[in-house]
């Protein structure tokens, strides 16, 4: 009774529980909060000393008693008790530092995630203060949050490329009929660069830079005018500061694995996927969200290598959490038919 009481006073949220980023929509109210997924925590005390955009300044600038720390990877927990407390501060930042309200959360996984993996994100949301937890799975909501008319008979094809997972799925009648989750995406690609470096000029970079030489100077498919940036790191045989040259095609090479991987994926998906919903596929094409597929390049080499129409997301990095909100503003029915796990109340 006291759940129920306090639940009235409180806005119910959905969460995209991102690996790099975590987004949260408030009922009725739209996305509120969008933080980068790291949390900087003294290890003497084991006490949190910061949390999202200000944690992650701190990524690899920390002395050694403070280690800034990811809990997501691959899209799933991999420090719980981190998370926990990320979601209890998130929490009640949203709701203006109230702390005994407690409210219905909706919250994104990845379509290919164990059930111990599933318990472990609706605890730390219990944890974290929710009264109640619904799970949808990442594809459905990216579909919903583009658009497409998930509940038709229709085959509606979603790839959502984000940091730690890609997901490809596709959904007729409020159902997933087939679907392949990899564990590859922007933070894959990060790595394969911060490889590339090592090998080829023994020089050591960081996450921040290597994200920064994705976003401006990677791609996916030759580009018009290709570009080249510098970029500063270690020299790992002087140990000292260095600065180098990159090409856009040298990057390209450099993440020809991870986005292989990308690629077959989806082809692994349209290789499983019944006649009848491939055919409306080849009219309706591909549609693609999350972060990564803002890669410069990525929908032309699909377009190469599928011959599908290839549909960008007008907003790519909020089709998740956009497709939550949906779904807690809709109707309770609809919210529970696409839920994993059905619940007594709403």
């Amino acid at each position: 009774m006291l759940d129920y009481i306090l639940g009235l006073f409180s806005n119910n949220i959905a969460i995209d529980l991102g690996t790099a980023n975590i987004r949260v929509y408030v009922m009725g109210k739209g996305v509120v909060l969008q933080e980068p997924s790291v949390v900087a925590v003294d290890r003497n005390t084991n006490q949190v000393l910061a949390i999202g955009g200000e944690a992650k300044a701190m990524l690899g600038k920390t002395p050694a008693n403070i280690v800034a720390i990811r809990p997501m990877r691959h899209g799933v927990i991999a420090d719980f008790e981190v998370t926990e407390k990320m979601l209890k501060h998130f929490i009640t930042k949203v709701h203006n530092s109230r702390r005994m309200v407690r409210p219905i959360v909706v919250i994104a996984i990845p379509s290919g995630v164990t059930e111990v993996e599933k318990r472990a994100v609706r605890d730390s949301a219990e944890q974290a203060g929710a009264r109640d937890v619904y799970l949808i799975e990442e594809p459905m909501a990216a579909a919903v949050g583009v658009g497409l008319p998930v509940g038709d008979a229709t085959g509606n094809m979603i790839v959502d490329i984000g940091g730690g997972t890609t997901e490809v799925a596709v959904i007729s009648l409020s159902g997933i009929v087939c679907n392949k989750s990899v564990r590859v995406g922007g933070d894959e690609i990060d790595n394969s660069i911060i490889a590339h470096m090592k090998n080829a000029y023994n020089l050591l970079i960081g996450e921040r830079t290597a994200e920064e030489v994705k976003i401006k100077v990677g791609s996916a498919f030759p580009l018009p005018e290709e570009g080249r940036m510098q970029l500063k790191g270690r020299d790992l045989v002087t140990g000292l500061p260095r600065t180098v040259e990159v090409t856009s095609e040298e990057i390209r090479e450099a993440i020809k694995e991870p986005l292989d991987q990308i690629v077959d994926a989806i082809k692994d998906t349209l290789e499983r996927t019944p006649p009848e919903l491939a055919a409306e596929i080849v009219d309706r094409g591909i549609f693609m969200s999350g972060g990564t597929s803002r890669l410069m390049g990525l929908d032309e080499r699909l377009r190469s290598e599928t011959g599908l129409p290839i549909s960008l997301s007008d907003d790519p990095h909020f089709a998740v959490v956009m497709g939550l909100g949906k779904l807690l503003d809709g109707r309770v029915d609809d919210l529970r038919k696409l839920a994993i796990h059905e619940h007594e109340y709403f």
